[in-house]
């Protein structure tokens, strides 16, 4: 019951939003067909919307940073006397 009631009080938000936005629109269409566009359009959005729930936090492992020390090769020499 309560993903339906938050569906639809998403839905009604979504149209008294759009509504309030496209009211421009009214007077071209008329009341009827603009409530109804509004309800449409509104339906359709909150439909492409899921429920969603806490994810759980993924494990960061920190990398170790410590630098490895490249062997410096001294060349040899040879001193003969």
């Amino acid at each position: 019951m309560k993903n339906s009631d938050s569906k639809k009080n998403l839905q009604k938000t979504v149209s008294d939003q759009l509504f309030t936005v496209l009211s421009g629109l009214k007077d071209h269409l008329g009341e009827k067909k603009f409530k109804r566009r509004i309800k449409k359009a509104s339906k359709m959005l909150v439909s492409g919307i899921k429920e969603t729930t806490k994810k759980k936090e993924a494990v960061t492992h920190k990398k170790s940073t410590k630098l490895k020390k490249k062997a410096i090769l001294i060349p040899a020499t040879n001193e003969s006397s």
